[in-house]
């Protein structure tokens, strides 16, 4: 008898101990549903924004190919705004993406599937003109270097030698930005340097 009983005690404490392992089971693929769940819309907003993002390099190439053949063509015309070709041929630097005065003189393109890509080139200077005189512009000193080499060909190495590379390249900032149908925005920038 003290057998039976000791087995009927033992049978009792099996279904509890089931109970609670089927209870954490159940937790456990709710949450593994839940999280399943937030990765595939995780995953979709990056593709999402990745696909915006991919759209808003068509404005930086647009951008990109007008100052490239204005450089080219007519580099006078880069001293003063252009409107109609979203170029402004200066910077404020406390202005930011986020702020409406910086789009001011932007430029609006047709993006695919219905979008409108938005596109502002800067030219690093403190007012219009030209770089050189008293405009005060971000500049960057011709590489004439080759083959690896950091001093060219004739050029001293003297510390008090004046150092010419020719003249300077210039700084353009490109910023384009699109908004989605969802909500989301995508804002991207480029740098150039043209030669002045």
């Amino acid at each position: 008898m003290t057998r039976s009983r000791y087995h009927a005690r033992a049978g009792g404490m099996a279904l509890p101990v089931i109970l609670i392992i089927l209870a954490v089971m159940l937790l456990g693929s709710v949450y593994l549903l839940k999280s399943v769940h937030s990765t595939a819309l995780t995953t979709g907003n990056l593709a999402y924004d990745t696909t915006l993002s991919r759209e808003a390099d068509l404005g930086l190439h647009t951008a990109f190919a007008w100052l490239s053949q204005t450089a080219q063509t007519n580099k006078a015309a880069l001293n003063q705004d252009d409107a109609t070709n979203g170029y402004v041929s200066t910077w404020d630097a406390a202005s930011q993406p986020r702020d409406g005065a910086f789009w001011t003189g932007s430029r609006t393109i047709d993006g695919d599937d219905g979008t409108r890509i938005e596109y502002v080139i800067h030219r690093l200077c403190a007012s219009a003109g030209s770089y050189s005189g008293a405009n005060r512009c971000m500049q960057t000193a011709a590489n004439t270097a080759t083959a690896g080499s950091t001093v060219a060909l004739g050029d001293s190495l003297a510390s008090d030698a004046p150092s010419y590379a020719g003249t300077p390249q210039l700084h353009y900032v490109i910023t384009a930005r699109i908004t989605g149908g969802r909500g989301a925005n995508v804002t991207n920038q480029m740098i150039v340097l043209i030669g002045a």
